[in-house]
């Protein structure tokens, strides 16, 4: 079970700062100085897309990069353009303004002590890894990056991500950067040296579904705590429409409920979701109880 920090969801109206291409992806910082001062990696916003008068549901995007200094009050979000809604946001030129909710979800746990913490990461999904990363150091634990895509123009912030990490090791499906192969291949040496540091090791992942299913299975050999963050179609982020449900272990340890991915996560614990009723392997029975886990503002 893990605690974390409730911040109340504010509705801003967000002027662009800046909007750039980052590799396949579009890079946008707003500057919401509200929404900055509350975020949390692993949460997310949702913003309004359409143009006044239009009907088009809010899309969500995980928040890569908060800026809470003094006369700034910025956020980050990167996404691909794929239908509609991001063909607008991408459009957004400087000076515009958009139409920003957030911060909306559950956070990131982080360890209530300094650990050895391997942030995982699958095409832009990698974005939410960035904030973890500074909220991880700032707390004095060690960082490591594990960075995958299907070829090299899909990686995200690569050179980034060495200046904010202890290591990056990039993986791709077609070899044509780093090493050929696929993240999981990446974890078990990282996973040897890190259980023997002081505060033990955790891993943290964000990305396609498959990719988070692997991850928790290698954590959970090896008896590592793992959070994984979810990247399911969230139509309201409020929890009333029910459309980003996720199967998790319920109270008994005997059945599933479903989870809603946009108020109980984005951040799940990767050994409570019911991965076989997703179509993926299940995983190892849990050898005890999930670490208690904590956020502080």
């Amino acid at each position: 079970m893990t605690t974390r920090a409730a911040v109340q969801p504010v509705r801003e109206t967000a002027k662009v700062l800046s909007n750039r291409k980052v590799g396949a992806y579009a890079e946008l910082v707003l500057v919401a100085p509200r929404i900055a001062r509350g975020v949390r990696a692993g949460q997310f916003v949702e913003i309004q897309t359409a143009p006044p008068g239009t009907f088009m549901l809010r899309r969500p995007f995980s928040v890569s990069e908060a800026d809470r200094s003094p006369g700034s009050g910025t956020i980050t979000i990167v996404f691909e353009v794929i239908g509609p809604g991001t063909t607008a946001l991408a459009a957004a030129r400087v000076h515009d303004h958009v139409d920003v909710i957030g911060p909306l979800g559950q956070p990131f746990g982080l360890p209530p002590e300094p650990a050895s913490c391997i942030l995982v990461g699958g095409g832009y999904g990698a974005a939410p890894m960035f904030l973890l990363a500074a909220e991880l150091r700032a707390r004095r634990s060690r960082v490591d990056m594990v960075l995958g895509a299907a070829t090299a123009s899909r990686l995200f912030r690569a050179m980034e991500a060495k200046r904010v990490s202890g290591s990056l090791t990039v993986t791709t499906d077609d070899g044509s950067s780093g090493t050929r192969g696929v993240v999981t291949d990446a974890l078990p040496p990282l996973l040897a040296r890190a259980r023997e540091a002081p505060g033990g090791a955790r891993i943290y992942a964000c990305g396609p579904m498959p990719m988070l299913a692997a991850v928790s299975r290698v954590a959970a050999e090896h008896e590592v705590p793992c959070q994984v963050a979810v990247e399911e179609r969230m139509a309201c982020g409020t929890g009333i429409c029910f459309s980003c449900v996720v199967p998790v272990g319920d109270a008994t340890g005997e059945g599933t409920r479903m989870a809603r991915a946009c108020t109980e996560g984005p951040v799940f614990d990767g050994a409570a979701i019911a991965w076989h009723e997703l179509g993926h392997p299940a995983l190892p029975a849990a050898s005890g109880p999930p670490e208690q886990e904590l956020v502080v503002p």
